[in-house]
């Protein structure tokens, strides 16, 4: 679904990823992961046509993208979940919501609206609050709308940009075990993620960012048993 073939973005002239290559497929939950200022969110916002900086490939369902507009990327089937959630805390729940479905409103589709059951299905705290403003959620309940509003644009490729980011232990827990059921609903997902260890138990597949290059990849179970990757990602030291 997804292929990235020598990616390189600049900040100015500070180089921020270095030959990136990588792949999704249709269906996969694939992680990223890596230190602060590893290039990780660099790279969600080049695939999405955020940052102008850039030369190299990116391919989505076939298609050259990497010239395109972000609104042009988002109407083709590619979602952003944002770091830090970003969602309008002065609009209620529901305004949220529709405004996820922006691009199809736009097109004049009148059917956005049927998707609406679906997320409430899966986050029903948001059912229950669609009149509420969003800001008086709680972080747990904001990264359930941010995730809701990104699926309202009936994306092909949802992008998750670090979903445990303040969250407590148990909510971390629930945002995960909700990412890994849309994976099963059909959802292709690529994963953000600083927190290793709960990334990699729901991941396919994974790719490891250091200072904007992709140094190690593997299966969930290649990663899991990496010595390096325990040392620096999971907390074990050698011999653990």
């Amino acid at each position: 679904m997804l292929r990235i073939i020598n990616i390189n973005t600049y900040y100015g002239n500070i180089q921020a990823l270095k030959n990136v290559s990588l792949h999704v497929q249709q269906q996969e939950i694939v992680v990223l992961i890596g230190a602060n200022g590893a290039g990780k969110t660099t790279l969600l916002k080049t695939i999405l046509g955020l940052l102008p900086g850039k030369t190299g490939t990116i391919l989505f369902s076939g298609k050259k993208i990497v010239s395109w507009q972000p609104s042009r990327i988002v109407a083709h089937g590619i979602s952003l979940v944002p770091e830090g959630r970003q969602i309008f805390g002065t609009l209620s729940v529901m305004d949220n919501l529709v405004l996820g479905a922006y691009q199809r409103i736009m097109r004049a589709e009148t059917d956005y609206q049927d998707d609406l059951p679906a997320i409430f299905e899966l986050f029903p705290v948001l059912r229950d609050r669609k009149n509420q403003m969003a800001g008086t959620l709680s972080g747990g309940e904001q990264q359930m709308l941010a995730i809701g509003r990104a699926l309202m644009a009936a994306p092909q490729l949802l992008l998750l940009d670090e979903p445990s980011m303040g969250l407590s232990p148990l909510m971390v827990k629930e945002i995960f075990n909700k990412i890994e059921q849309l994976r099963q609903k059909g959802s292709t997902i690529l994963l953000v993620e600083q927190n290793a260890k709960i990334a990699l138990s729901i991941a396919d597949r994974g790719y490891v960012l250091e200072t904007g290059k992709i140094v190690l990849q593997g299966s969930r179970e290649e990663l899991l048993e990496n010595k390096e990757i325990q040392r620096a990602y999971l907390g074990k030291t050698r011999g653990f």
